[in-house]
């Protein structure tokens, strides 16, 4: 085998056993510590606005936004591989910031699966499951018809 292709082999293999090991520990230290209700809050606390230095609350914020963009991708790559994209998928959007991100997580989690399993998670943690969302909040995340 070419050393450039092996390297690359190699370098795959480790990212997908980062990507696996990352996954399996990440998506349910999230997954537990929502709150029961939080998919049917009527607005969300804003996290910022904290009596932290303003540099640590950047930080922080940076920090959380690259590893849900990280766990984003990887969702969006386990949805054409073996693992659980969808559920990898939600954690990512629940770490991000972004504008119409809670009408978003809303969206996704009323979709086949997703709900059920944070709940599976949950509840091998011990940790009551989570309330699903209220009806009039089902809406497609931007905008137009069902």
């Amino acid at each position: 085998m070419e050393p450039r292709l092996e390297l690359l082999f190699w370098l795959g293999s480790g990212l997908s056993l980062l990507s696996l090991v990352a996954t399996v520990i990440g998506v349910p230290w999230v997954a537990v510590r929502l709150p029961s209700d939080y998919f049917n809050q009527p607005w969300r606390s804003v996290w910022r606005k904290s009596a932290q230095a303003p540099r640590s609350v950047l930080l922080l914020g940076a920090l959380k936004n690259i590893i849900g963009a990280v766990l984003l991708l990887l969702g969006l790559l386990m949805l054409v591989t073996p693992g659980q994209g969808l559920l990898t998928i939600m954690v990512g959007l629940l770490l991000m910031n972004f504008p119409g991100k809670y009408r978003l997580e809303r969206w996704l989690v009323r979709r086949r699966g997703v709900l059920a399993g944070l709940n599976w998670l949950r509840r091998r943690s011990g940790h009551p499951p989570l309330d699903s969302p209220a009806p009039e909040h089902d809406h497609p995340p931007f905008g137009g018809d069902r």
